[in-house]
């Protein structure tokens, strides 16, 4: 390979995609990603350094005789994994601005015109055998646009931080579609509060269920009077009685085909586990539990099931970054190297998402736009 490959018409087109060779110049030095000119050329070459050692499979050293003999750099392993380690607060920039310009882009979703954003996470092990040994791991915690079929939102924590509803920005008027971890009245309060309305997967176990006095609801005994007709559709408050939160309970009970699968997988996990199941559990299996804020009468049960089963985009999406792009756990137990090995993976994701949305074509998504 010589140096004239590496400006080939693909990566001329991803240094424009990531703002072009004057703006990338410009904020390598601003970040101290990049100072002088001295064994790397330019800013644009410490980036591509960067990427291949992150996006490929050579380790340090190999990645360092990559570069000298394609006359990109002459560079020790040390030096480049220092050079890595300078680059995080610049590779979230990059992030940052991919996102921003996929947002500006953004179409109106499902839900009457309203823009539909599916909150999640997903997360890496992390080198060591300490971290191991403690289980830890680095959580990337996501927005997804439904119209724009993008990331719209990245923060880069420990597992120390948990998953909650309210971490990105509300954006007016979102419905906001998230999972059972994210049961947080105090937060989701935050969100409706913000101009948005949420619809959130629930368990049965997992929140105070309370009507308008404030008294306790037993919401097994609902689930268990509502089989017959299967669908349940009420007013319901979560939270502390002294203060709690409005909001709508909406249960759909399962088919029996996907009842029996759900039960029979709850048995498993128990045996495997040596765990005794509680009868409540078993009940609660039979149906898809949801709250939301959204208005009965403009959004019937129907539709808060159809929006709550688009929650499938983020999984796929999620998919993309560790099947196509290859996330996985950080080689290195160093903080800061193992950031930047993360934000160039979800470079990499955010650069490649217009062909997963092309590849998707037609979906659920599509028909409920």
């Amino acid at each position: 390979m010589t140096r004239e490959s590496l400006w080939n018409p693909e990566w001329l087109r991803t240094v424009d995609r990531l703002g072009g060779r004057e703006l990338l110049e410009k904020e390598a030095r601003e970040f101290g990603a990049f100072e002088k000119a001295r064994k790397i050329k330019c800013a644009v070459d410490h980036l591509r350094l960067v990427l291949a050692y992150c996006w490929g499979t050579r380790g340090l050293r190999l990645t360092a005789a990559w570069a000298e003999a394609i006359g990109l750099a002459s560079l020790s392993n040390v030096a480049v994994l220092k050079r890595l380690r300078k680059s995080v607060d610049w590779l979230e920039q990059l992030v940052c601005r991919l996102i921003g310009a996929d947002a500006r882009e953004a179409g109106m979703a499902a839900a009457k015109g309203r823009p539909v954003r599916l909150v999640d996470a997903t997360s890496v092990a992390k080198a060591g055998r300490e971290a191991r040994a403690s289980c830890g791991r680095w959580r990337v915690h996501s927005v997804f646009d439904l119209a724009s079929e993008r990331f719209t939102a990245f923060d880069l924590t420990d597992e120390s931080e948990g998953e909650v509803i309210d971490r990105a920005e509300v954006v007016a008027g979102e419905i906001r579609l998230a999972d059972r971890a994210y049961l947080q009245p105090d937060r989701i309060a935050k969100v409706v509060g913000a101009g948005a309305d949420i619809v959130v997967r629930a368990a049965w176990n997992n929140a105070r269920w309370l009507d308008e006095e404030a008294n306790r609801v037993d919401l097994i005994a609902l689930l268990k009077k509502g089989r017959g007709k299967g669908l349940i559709d009420r007013p319901i408050w979560i939270g502390s009685a002294r203060e709690p939160l409005a909001l709508r309970l909406v249960a759909i009970r399962k088919p029996k085909e996907a009842r029996d699968r759900s039960i029979e997988k709850l048995k498993r996990h128990a045996r495997d586990k040596g765990r005794n199941l509680k009868p409540e559990t078993l009940v609660a299996a039979e149906w898809v539990i949801i709250v939301t804020s959204l208005n009965r009468d403009e959004y019937p049960l129907s539709a808060i099931s159809a929006l709550y089963r688009l929650r499938w985009r983020i999984e796929i999406a999620f998919k993309h970054l560790k099947s196509g792009v290859g996330l996985a756990g950080p080689p290195g137990d160093d903080p800061r190297s193992a950031r930047a090995y993360i934000l160039c993976h979800l470079l990499l994701g955010l650069l490649t998402e217009p062909l997963v949305a092309e590849h998707l074509g037609d979906s659920p998504r599509r028909e409920a736009a």
